[in-house]
């Protein structure tokens, strides 16, 4: 009897399909298919629920157990994972296998992430970023837990509990929430000198960044590397984003709090999803340990930064960040970073704000994720294959095999074995002296010095919007003798800068005090760090109404599309436009004027046609639209009649930033608009 080969085929076929239902089919944690998940069983349609569901018993079990513990600090986050390319070998330096050829590549995982607040507040809000990087290496995860000042507000790992307690909502109403301008926290400054220098990076526009993709970010302490031969050199690591280093002011990233409070975790991810991958330089200043005192602060003060002048830095290699999460839960939420995730080749130097964080992380985690095995969980499980003795715990899901957990072992023939100095983590063998003291170094004791030198390498504009944001916190505040304790402060930094703010708060100007003079370091200004991207990336709002031209819309976008540019077409109304325009092409986003808001855009466009650009200049959103575009610094482009709109607008043609097509054709337009929304203008 001859084999049925086309029958056997057919139950193939079925037994694939039943396999494809059967993982749509919802179940228990268990793996029992549920019937209805919609009702409880119940003895009698009107009658009592029945203890024996065990659907229903297990479904909210779950789901009163959902929440776990939120971080202290970086409570809210967003986070993609990519990977590191090494630009050269760092032989040199460090024994890091990872930096060991040019080339080699290895997967990251990034959390970014806002400080003070809680995991529902805003992702504008004035506040320090932290830049979290997982390197997953062959020889075991390093963690380069950072931020995107490269100061932090305090000395000493001691003070930490106080200073968050300080900046977090005040305990006796839970009031502000992600916001530093209270009482408390400026009470705190005031008392603490040593926090002046990060005071004036907060209260500048690096603490309002544009997006994540344009964020700087800095190791903040000094580390070790160590070579093959077990010499260390002092290390500072920076991260530098392609696209230039672009901050909002803070009138925008008010209103961006409500217009989106997502809006840097949705830009994240929305560039991610459309191929725009982020990318930044890794780079790190070295200092030789012989040179450890040559400079006029301590490299273990995380209070100081090593001015580029002093000592440039050398570019290691790059990260791209190419995908997203699947889960936030599972692990942008349970990503867990701690600095002591080193590998061979990256140590710790005597940083007492390091010593402390090297203790408190771990802490951290084993309240937050329930025990120590959260290096378990998917974000956190390196590649690098882990043999060790350590059992059980709560959530342990490895499966451990064979008798012996201990070592030394005969009966597991002495395995798992150490790695022995030629492959294993040493720490550096450094000298270590001194009688038990709580006493700083007396190196430590310069607070204003690095203070000044941030404000005098700031530019006009960016001193401005200092002085403004110390009149808002400081505004904030209801203790006058607060108020008049920190301009004094900030009277032993620069007079100018004591004197705006004193000024602002109708305060008496503070008594004269000398104040240093460094050299200023351009490299510390947003000026010198916009970089020479362009328009890439950007958000553009293309104005439109019917009766707009569609050729010049057509090409305007089309021309900035070109150099990387994202077009959205901003109608008036939610009705279609006449014509065949873009706007409703699945390439160009369309928006309702009354959906979206000025802050939300990088630029403004303004095309031709007589009936769109009567509508538009006759509609008072509009021209707000267009002024707040234009206060914020914005660059503002219009084609033909659009010059009217921004005319309507208050915008006056000739301003810094302003391009119109007035004896420009098509194409030289679009080049000098997408040079103008590279940075914006302040000089206006």
């Amino acid at each position: 009897m001859g084999h049925d080969t086309s029958r056997d085929r057919k139950d193939e076929q079925l037994e694939a399909a039943r396999v494809r239902d059967d993982d749509h089919l919802l179940t228990t944690n268990q793996g029992v298919p549920v019937d209805d998940d919609d009702n409880t069983l119940r003895a009698g349609e009107r009658g009592p629920s029945l203890l024996e569901d065990f659907h229903f018993r297990e479904k909210l079990t779950h789901f009163d157990h959902e929440r776990i513990p939120e971080r202290v600090v970086h409570a809210r986050g967003a986070g993609a994972y990519g990977h590191f390319e090494a630009y050269a070998s760092c032989g040199d330096v460090t024994r890091a296998h990872f930096l060991a050829e040019p080339g080699r590549r290895t997967p990251v995982f990034v959390r970014f992430s806002t400080v003070a607040g809680s995991r529902g507040s805003a992702d504008t809000v004035r506040d320090v970023r932290g830049f979290a990087v997982k390197f997953y290496t062959e020889e075991g995860n390093f963690d380069l837990v950072g931020n995107n000042m490269p100061v932090f507000f305090i000395q000493d790992g001691a003070k930490f509990p106080d200073f968050v307690h300080a900046v977090k909502p005040e305990p006796h109403n839970e009031i502000p929430q992600a916001a530093s301008a209270h009482d408390t926290l400026w009470d705190f400054v005031r008392k603490q000198t040593e926090t002046t220098h990060m005071m004036l990076w907060v209260m500048s526009d690096r603490a309002l960044p544009r997006s994540y993709r344009t964020m700087q970010g800095f190791g903040v302490h000094t580390f070790r590397f160590v070579d093959a031969d077990g010499t260390g050199t002092f290390v500072k690591f920076h991260w530098k984003p392609r696209l230039g280093v672009h901050s909002l002011v803070w009138d925008e990233a008010q209103r961006l709090a409500g217009l989106d409070p997502d809006f840097n975790r949705r830009d994240l991810w929305e560039a991610i999803e459309s191929g725009a991958f982020p990318e930044w330089e890794l780079g790190v200043q070295l200092v030789p340990e012989s040179r450890e005192h040559e400079f006029d602060f301590d490299l273990l003060d995380a209070t100081k930064l090593i001015p580029e002048e002093l000592v440039p830095v050398r570019p290691l290699g790059r990260m791209v960040l190419d995908r997203n999460p699947d889960d936030f839960f599972a692990e942008t939420e349970q990503a867990a970073f701690h600095t002591a995730h080193v590998v061979p080749g990256i140590d710790f130097s005597n940083d007492p704000l390091l010593q402390a964080r090297l203790f408190s992380y771990l802490d951290t985690q084993l309240i937050r994720l329930g025990g120590p095995n959260f290096a378990q969980l998917p974000v956190n499980r390196p590649l690098a294959e882990v043999h060790n003795n350590q059992r059980d715990a709560y959530h342990q899901s490895s499966v451990h095999v064979g008798r012996t957990a201990y070592t030394d072992n005969a009966l597991a023939m002495g395995c798992p074995a150490a790695a022995g100095p030629e492959r294993g983590y040493q720490h550096l063998q450094a000298g270590v002296d001194g009688a038990k003291i709580k006493r700083r170094s007396p190196s430590f004791a310069d607070h204003f010095t690095q203070a000044a030198l941030f404000w005098r390498s700031m530019s006009d504009w960016e001193r401005e919007h200092i002085v403004e944001a110390f009149r808002f916190e400081l505004g904030k505040v209801d203790s006058v003798e607060i108020r008049r304790d920190v301009v004094a402060q900030l009277a032993h930094v620069d007079r100018a800068l004591a004197e705006g703010v004193a000024d602002g708060l109708a305060l008496e100007r503070p008594e004269a005090v000398a104040t240093p003079e460094p050299a200023p370091s351009p490299a510390l200004s947003l000026d010198a760090l916009a970089g020479d991207s362009g328009i890439a990336t950007m958000k553009v709002a293309v104005l439109a109404a019917s009766g707009v031209d569609t050729g010049t819309l057509s090409g305007v976008v089309d021309a900035l599309t070109v150099r990387g540019a994202v077009c959205e077409v901003v109608a008036c109304d939610a009705g279609q436009l006449d014509g065949d325009a873009p706007g409703r092409d699945k390439d160009v986003v369309r928006r309702a004027m009354f959906t979206v808001a000025a802050p939300l855009y990088d630029a403004v466009v303004v095309p031709d046609g007589d009936r769109a650009v009567e509508r538009l200049a006759d509609d008072h959103v509009v021209r707000g639209f267009v002024a707040e575009a234009y206060r914020h610094g914005k660059a503002l482009g219009s084609l033909g009649l659009g010059v009217g709109v921004l005319a309507a607008s208050g915008v006056p043609e000739d301003a810094p930033g302003v391009v119109s097509t007035r004896d420009l054709g098509p194409d030289e337009f679009a080049a000098r608009f997408a040079a103008a929304a590279a940075r914006r203008h302040w000089s206006r």
